[in-house]
Parts: C-alpha cells; sequence; structure tokens
C-alpha cells in the first residue's frame, strides 16, 4: 500500500566534462526506498523555500559551490507511482558546472561523479530525467555559449572544443571551430597569457565573454 505522503522535491541533474566525457553527479542512497541505489541529488522543498532555493541549497551542500554557473529549471515529474512513498511532485534542475573532485559526504550521503554512459539503473525515475537534462545541454550548446559553463575561468579553444565533442559525442574539426567560435562576438575575449610547455606555438587563453547567444547556432554532427 502507498504511503500518504504528499511533497514536492526538487531533482538536480548536474553536469560536467571529466577526462574528456561528459558526467553526472549522483548520490548513493542511505535509506529506503531504493536503499542503495544511485540517484540524483535533491530533496524536499522547505516550507520558506521557493523551487531555485532547494535547488541552489542542495547544489551548495554537495559541492561546496555556489549556482554562479548554469542553473535552470528543467521540468515537472509527477507521475503517480514515480515514488513508493505517496505522491511526490519533483521539479528537476539542470546544473552545468567545471570539472570538481568529487564531494565530501554530506550528512551520510556520498556523492560521485559517473560518466553518463553508465548512468543508468537509477532509484525513482532519475534515468528519465538525467536523459531530459542531457538532452536539453546538448541542445543547449547549439545556439547559447554555454559551453563554457563546463570550463574553468580561462581555457584553450581546444578545451572549450572538447566540452563540444564530450556533451554532443562527435568530432569537429579544430580550424572551423575556431574560426566559428573566435568570430561569434562576444563569446570569447583573449587574455594575456598563452600555454606554456608544449609543441609548437603556446596556444592562447581565453574568458567567457558577455554574449548568451550562437548567430547562426552551431549545429552538432551526428553522435558517435
Amino acid at each position: 500500500m502507498r504511503g500518504n505522503l504528499f511533497a514536492v522535491a526538487v531533482d538536480l541533474v548536474v553536469l560536467t566534462v571529466r577526462a574528456d566525457e561528459l558526467a553526472v553527479l549522483l548520490v548513493k542512497r542511505a535509506e529506503k526506498p531504493f536503499e542503495g541505489s544511485w540517484a540524483l541529488p535533491g530533496g524536499f522543498v522547505g516550507p520558506r523555500e521557493d523551487l531555485p532555493d532547494t535547488a541552489a541549497r542542495e547544489l551548495v551542500e554537495l559541492t561546496g559551490r555556489q549556482p554562479d554557473g548554469h542553473l535552470e529549471q528543467l521540468a515537472g515529474y509527477a507521475a503517480p507511482s514515480r515514488d513508493p512513498r505517496g505522491r511526490v511532485l519533483s521539479v528537476g534542475y539542470l546544473a552545468l558546472l567545471p570539472d570538481l573532485a568529487d564531494p565530501d559526504p554530506v550528512d551520510g550521503r556520498v556523492a560521485s561523479w559517473h560518466p553518463i554512459g553508465e548512468a543508468n539503473g537509477l532509484a525513482f525515475d532519475h534515468d528519465r530525467i538525467v536523459a531530459d537534462g542531457v538532452e536539453r545541454a546538448r541542445a543547449k550548446l547549439e545556439y547559447t555559449t554555454l559551453a563554457a559553463s563546463f570550463c574553468p575561468p580561462e581555457f584553450t579553444v581546444s578545451d572549450l572544443r572538447r566540452v563540444y565533442e564530450a556533451v554532443w559525442r562527435t568530432e569537429i574539426d579544430p580550424r572551423n571551430f575556431q574560426r566559428k567560435v573566435t568570430s561569434t562576438d562576444g563569446f570569447l575575449i583573449p587574455t594575456d597569457t598563452r600555454v606554456t610547455g608544449g609543441r609548437g606555438r603556446p596556444p592562447q587563453l581565453y574568458r567567457r565573454g558577455a554574449a548568451e547567444g550562437l548567430h547562426p547556432p552551431m549545429l552538432r554532427e551526428p553522435s558517435r
């Protein structure tokens, strides 16, 4: 028999790029239901919280990082059978972050980064939420500059290209990509620093500019 719980929750799809792979932050559940299973980080909305407040709180608690990168509402999930404890409406949020270390345990919650290809069989309906978040991220990279959210404050064009390749799971021609991103007004701001220690001409370091959209969009190639 299902429980009498009726609540509103937030689930976070936190994405990063690690070792040239798109990865998602997952938490191992320490209690029922789905004890021992991996799940998205999240929690119930507090009585004095709005939805973005809960999303930001959960993100800070797990990563220690303020949501100063990119955090947006994804979708609502309200299937009657999604939570065996009762009727729980969950609102998904998508966060895009630079590569971070595995978070320290918080309140007994163990969290770690998992490559997207291995993030399946999750608790509740979190497989679906992850899939929705990944597709949203892939689409956003076509017409916005959000790929830079995965990068550190200063990065090379090659670093940025590897983000696109990891998120889209495809290979991109380096010369065409360099021409596109450096000619888009406000996408990248060159710094006075170059990366040293490699072969050939040291690559330029850039910072993210103020532009938010790509005109024309950068359409993704078929996935590999």
